[in-house]
């Protein structure tokens, strides 16, 4: 059987594999935002995840980029990359999973393969999504349509392990299908595969690898708190502690993104709707959570004990995004540090190379251009992101920034001599 692979989804995680499987495949992307589908036919990747000429390079290798239902209807392997976010009330929302699934229901054909690769909890793609490609399609799982499940591991802004350099877990709603997801992603990923024994297998994993880094953060980060109080440095104690051999090193900081910050949510929720309350996954969670209010009241107090008047001061945020070196603001917690001092009545000014200025209009902040390059003044500065730029800012650079006592918040350990650091 020939293969022809649509895309679902052209983000951080579908546009990479896209490009990977046009080196050997015909290739649909299908999303329903047109901007985003423009702007990739123009041969522009505003995650900045590829360059133009690997935007163009998928072009050239007969790719199509797309938002026309009639360009996925002769596909015959699916493949699901869309987001799968929380609510209010973190909660998970399958909106995205289901309604792509409906979409590939109306197109489905017989022995076609839906894989997906959006995170979600162990069941979502055999009992959530199923139903809708069948209910959509008239046929029947695993006798007239197959599924498939590889998650994502996408590293946002990552040039080095990129998707093609990462060990992938593959899994199929039968054994024989289990082989044909197998193969087809050995076919392009060139670190190798690791077939799970089961759809709900490759699902637990996935969520797990994030749930285990965020309690492992969690445990720095409430040890940073903990050091805080009796004056030490948390760098240094990290720094003696991991001269042994097994000692996990972690830095402390902010836990955003739409991975590690959302996905033990997922996992969460199915265990408390089967009856068991995950007692340190949610403890992990509400300490992550509790970082950026916690910073932003450290730079409140330390301005307060400088005689700094709080009401209609001016702080700099440095950085926005979630991580450092990418676009990406998903789930960023620097927000919660910009809310919490906008509650004390500061006024925020954000300096944000990463994101392009005809973007900044978009997000309800005040953006400013390079602060080391105009004359404006600021009572505090907190760095909050560690973006390669700032690390080549003096000293002196940030000390003539501000007015009267130096008052320098830094988040990510980067500033040569802060007032502050987590």
């Amino acid at each position: 059987m020939t293969k022809k692979i649509c895309i679902i989804g052209l983000g951080y995680v579908g546009l990479p594999l896209a490009h990977a499987f046009s080196s050997k495949y015909q290739v649909v992307g299908f999303d329903i935002n047109k901007p985003r589908v423009d702007e990739l036919n123009a041969g522009y990747d505003r995650t900045l995840e590829l360059t133009s000429d690997e935007v163009n390079e998928s072009i050239k290798n007969g790719m199509i980029y797309s938002t026309n239902m009639n360009d996925i209807k002769d596909c015959n392997i699916y493949i699901v990359t869309v987001p799968t976010p929380i609510d209010s009330t973190n909660r998970p929302d399958l909106t995205p999973l289901i309604k792509s699934s409906q979409t590939i229901g109306k197109v489905l054909k017989k022995d076609d393969i839906v894989i997906y690769e959006s995170t979600v909890y162990p069941g979502v793609t055999e009992e959530v999504c199923v139903p809708e490609l069948e209910k959509e399609s008239g046929m029947i799982f695993n006798k007239d349509f197959f599924c498939g499940y590889s998650p994502e591991r996408i590293n946002p802004g990552d040039k080095e392990h990129t998707v093609t350099k990462i060990l992938k877990i593959t899994a199929g709603s039968t054994p024989a299908i289990a082989d044909i997801v197998d193969d087809l992603y050995k076919s392009i990923i060139i670190a190798g595969t690791h077939k799970a024994s089961s759809i709900k297998v490759a699902e637990a994993a996935k969520v797990i690898e994030n749930t285990q880094r965020d309690v492992n953060i969690a445990l720095i980060n409430e040890l940073a708190l903990i050091f805080d109080t009796m004056n030490i440095s948390t760098n240094d104690v990290i720094e003696a502690a991991a001269t042994k051999w097994n000692f996990i090193k972690l830095k402390p900081g902010l836990v955003g993104g739409h991975c590690i910050g959302v996905d033990p949510y997922y996992l969460t929720f199915k265990s408390e709707e089967l009856g068991y309350k995950p007692n340190l996954i949610l403890g992990a969670r509400q300490i992550n959570n509790g970082m950026g209010k916690y910073i932003a009241e450290k730079t409140i107090k330390l301005m307060i004990k400088a005689g700094k008047i709080i009401k209609d001061s001016n702080i700099l945020i440095m950085g926005l995004t979630f991580k450092e070196n990418c676009p990406d603001i998903r789930n960023t917690k620097v927000v919660d540090i910009i809310k919490e001092l906008k509650d004390y009545g500061a006024n925020i000014d954000v300096y944000e190379p990463w994101i392009d200025e005809k973007d900044k209009d978009y997000y309800d902040y005040n953006f400013v251009q390079n602060p080391f390059e105009n004359t404006k003044k600021y009572d505090s500065i907190v760095v909050a992101v560690g973006h390669d730029k700032f690390k080549t800012i003096s000293q002196e650079q940030y000390d003539s920034l501000i007015e009267n006592e130096k008052i320098i918040i830094d988040v990510k350990g980067i500033v040569p001599n802060p007032s502050w650091k987590l």
